[in-house]
């Protein structure tokens, strides 16, 4: 492991915020280096309020998106709210089509099948919506690169609003509304939203027309919470506010799905990390082992009895997720040994067999027993389908696009990505990946990180400092 050691802040801002705060110099410290300076500012980040979130009309096109919405909903128009299979994308799914349901009846909603559409929006679900007479779709958590589908869906007089957090190519989809804090031309304050996060976003700006408060929208939280948990998005800024209510949700009065999902837990409050390890691998199972939409059926599920049914389904389907991950994994390692590739700089590992429900799992794995940037790859109809995960600070999705000639399509962020290609253009990727990363990677990224905040005595351990440590949360 390589231990790095934060450098100290300047000691006057220390001092400075030390005496503000009447706190020991190590609470300082720890402020100061998260960028909390001033007495204000510790009070946001200590005792955060739902009036601290964004105006959502800040987020490019959002007018554009609620005027659309408004108008299908006046005209009695059929919307599909569209979403990956994910705990990302289920749960914005769940998030915004319930929320509109609670208003307006025609709302059906729509999660691609892992296996036969892959990710993203997909041609046979648009097909779906034409055949169903719908003409607006909400994607979530997708679509931010799906021109394509986007010129698609016009064609048959359907129109689209994107809400996506990846990052955009070159060009948007000419889509009526492209939501996306990453866009370069947003102005938005914070970028690190989750897909669940930029619908909630949508429903808030959705709510403010509809003369409600944000005290109305306190219910949905529960889904971000678990959407922020899930995607490792960074709990700071909005994200912190969102995560921190949303957590209080889960613990007090979660929504009957979430509820049956964790009423066998015998912890009384559930922190974040209990949400990445209990809920949000259930949530993913669905997506995983059977389909995207059993997530949505439990999430927004009002029956408790109902939803205790979904879960224990969800339940078996995250044991057979377990026992494939194992498996794979197995495979994936022995893969490496046999084809002598133990001291690459990067894993691409291929099996057609492979369940393309786990591999993202298994990518991962493989990152924890060789720390290098590693991509799974198994069979997808006539393509290789893969997921990508990365090491802390190289940016995968960059190595991915010095690539493309190679790919048919690839979309993701910098820790985490999905791709295609042909069975031919394998080999001449691999080679190539391997040649981006060992030309690009610093050797230092190389070897596992433990990124140390503060060295401190064991004197200035006692209980005020573990009390005021615990208000750091959600972490």
């Amino acid at each position: 492991m390589r231990w790095t050691i934060k450098s100290k802040p300047e000691k006057e801002k220390v001092q400075a915020l030390q005496h503000a705060l009447q706190v020991d110099e190590n609470i300082a410290t720890l402020l100061v280096q998260r960028g909390i300076e001033t007495y204000e500012q510790a009070k946001t980040f200590f005792r955060p309020t739902l009036n601290d979130l964004h105006n959502p009309y800040l987020m490019k096109d959002m007018d554009k998106a609620v005027v659309r919405i408004e108008k299908a909903i006046a005209n009695n128009e059929n919307i599909l709210v569209f979403g990956d299979y994910d705990v990302d994308g289920t749960t914005a799914v769940s998030l915004v089509s319930s929320y509109l349901r609670s208003y307006y009846p025609n709302v059906a909603t729509y999660i691609p099948d892992r296996y036969n559409e892959g990710y993203g929006i997909s041609y046979i679900g648009i097909d779906y919506a034409e055949d169903n007479d719908v003409s607006l779709i909400i994607a979530l958590d997708c679509g931010i690169k799906s021109i394509d589908h986007v010129n698609y869906a016009k064609e048959k007089n359907i129109d689209f609003i994107i809400c996506d957090h990846h990052r955009p190519g070159e060009f948007l989809p000419d889509a009526i509304a492209v939501l996306d804090p990453k866009r370069a031309d947003c102005s938005y304050p914070y970028d690190e939203l989750c897909g669940c996060g930029v619908g909630f976003k949508l429903i808030q700006a959705l709510a403010e027309n509809r003369n409600q408060t944000i005290e109305d929208l306190l219910p949905y939280l529960d889904l971000v919470a678990t959407a922020i948990a899930a995607d490792i998005v960074p709990i700071t800024g909005e994200n912190r506010v969102l995560a921190k209510f949303g957590l209080e949700v889960i613990n007090t009065k979660p929504r009957p799905g979430i509820k049956a999902l964790i009423q066998n837990v015998k912890k009384k409050v559930l922190t974040i990390t209990d949400v990445v390890f209990i809920v949000a691998p259930r949530i993913n199972a669905a997506g995983r082992v059977k389909h995207g939409n059993e997530a949505v059926a439990l999430l927004t599920e009002y029956n408790l009895e109902q939803a205790e049914q979904f879960a224990s389904e969800i339940e078996g389907y995250n044991s057979d997720r377990k026992d494939l991950d194992k498996q794979i994994t197995k495979e994936a390692l022995l893969q490496i040994e046999e084809n002598n590739e133990t001291e690459r700089f990067s894993t691409v590992v291929y099996q057609e067999s492979w369940h393309k429900g786990v591999i993202g799992i298994v990518a991962s794995r493989l990152v924890e027993n060789y720390y290098r940037p590693t991509i799974v790859f198994t069979k997808s109809g006539d393509k290789l389908a893969a997921s990508a995960r990365s090491v802390k600070d190289f940016d995968v999705y960059n190595a991915l696009e010095a690539c493309a000639e190679h790919l048919e399509q690839f979309g993701g962020h910098m820790y985490a990505a999905g791709m295609t290609l042909k069975e031919e253009n394998y080999q001449n990727f691999k080679k190539a990946f391997e040649k981006v990363v060992e030309s690009t990677i610093h050797p230092d990224l190389l070897i596992p990180e433990i990124s140390v905040d503060l060295e401190i005595k064991f004197s200035a351990i006692n209980e005020k400092f573990m009390r005021i440590l615990k208000q750091f949360e959600p972490f």
